[in-house]
């Protein structure tokens, strides 16, 4: 950064502050429609709209009602939905074929959707943890999650949501090799326009609370997520990481959780220069609500600061609870 050359009072940086008007000329970063992600909850049913208490005003939908917020979405100007499905216990086991059933509630979903609303983007998840009965993102054999074996897995969850209509995976899972195992199989089925979002820097973080609650993952999860997802501590891993995927073949990359990470998303950017992008996590979102439930905060000028904060860090975009509430103050 240039030195100042004039002292005080040849410099007052007061002066550009004085008005709205000469703050709006020189603010630095703008907060748009365009840059949201809305996260959802789907799950069988008809109807329904059922409160996850965690994340007070965050619901998960059966497909009716999902349309509804995708309609919604596109009225607002959000670009894009990313589906997250919840699935019974009863129909979990520890080798997850329901996750790669053409016809399970996350791929309908994304059907639903693209009918409902075709010109938002549809994005998915790929993680076995929703439908796996110890919580894991991959395949779990005596304690242990194995890489290769979850990959292959993975791959399958990935062609099935592409045929399903999906226009974005975003493997959340953290095993190794799955970004160029996706795009290599992608390929070859022809579906090489479909765009992969890594969830590239990916920590092992107690900020996931509330959505393990909301996709029915909490009760199941067994042990930690130590050993495939990265250390809080380390900077270094998960540039290497980004490396890694943008080298394997994705097309943009997350870091996640969000606002404690801003640092991470800032080199990624200077480093990589690529799209990129932030969660806004559910235990973000739940501490800005739960404080501005208390009346310690103003809760929509923090939820506006927060996304701001994703701009000015180097985010291209957020996938964050708040979208349609962002949206709709944006939109006047």
């Amino acid at each position: 950064m240039a030195d100042i050359k004039a002292p005080f009072v040849g410099t007052r940086l007061r002066r550009l502050r004085r008005t709205p008007a000469i703050r709006a000329l020189t603010r630095e970063n703008r907060l748009s429609v365009e840059d949201l992600i809305w996260p959802v909850f789907v799950r069988e049913g008809e109807g329904i709209r059922e409160p996850i208490s965690s994340m007070p005003g965050v619901y998960r939908l059966s497909l009716d009602m999902l349309e509804n917020a995708a309609r919604e979405a596109g009225a607002l100007g959000i670009p894009a939905i990313c589906i997250f499905p919840y699935t019974d216990q009863s129909m979990k086991n520890e080798t997850c074929e329901i996750a790669w059933d053409p016809d399970n509630i996350g791929n309908r979903a994304i059907r639903a959707v693209k009918a409902a609303a075709p010109d938002i983007a549809v994005m998915t998840d790929i993680a076995l943890d929703p439908y796996n009965a110890n919580g894991h993102d991959g395949i779990v054999r005596d304690g242990i999650i194995l890489n290769d074996e979850s990959v292959e897995a993975l791959v399958k969850m990935a062609l099935v949501q592409a045929e399903s209509g999906a226009d974005i995976l975003g493997p959340s899972d953290m095993m190794d090799g799955r970004i160029g195992a996706m795009r290599q199989a992608l390929e070859q089925a022809g579906h090489k326009d479909v765009a992969i979002l890594s969830y590239a820097a990916k920590y092992a973080s107690a900020f996931y609370g509330p959505f393990r609650d909301a996709v029915g993952a909490s009760g199941a999860l067994k042990g930690d997520k130590k050993t495939y997802q990265i250390d809080p501590a380390n900077r270094a891993e998960g540039l290497a990481c980004v490396a890694r995927d943008l080298d394997e073949g994705a097309d943009m990359v997350m870091v996640k959780p969000g606002l404690p990470y801003l640092d991470m998303v800032r080199d990624v950017k200077d480093q990589f220069a690529v799209p990129t992008f932030a969660y806004q996590v559910s235990g973000e979102y739940a501490m800005i609500e739960a404080a501005a439930a208390n009346g310690w905060i103003d809760g929509e000028k923090v939820m506006l600061e927060s996304m701001m904060a994703f701009r000015r860090a180097g985010c291209d975009g957020v996938l964050t609870y708040f979208a349609p509430r962002v949206a709709t103050i944006l939109n006047g």
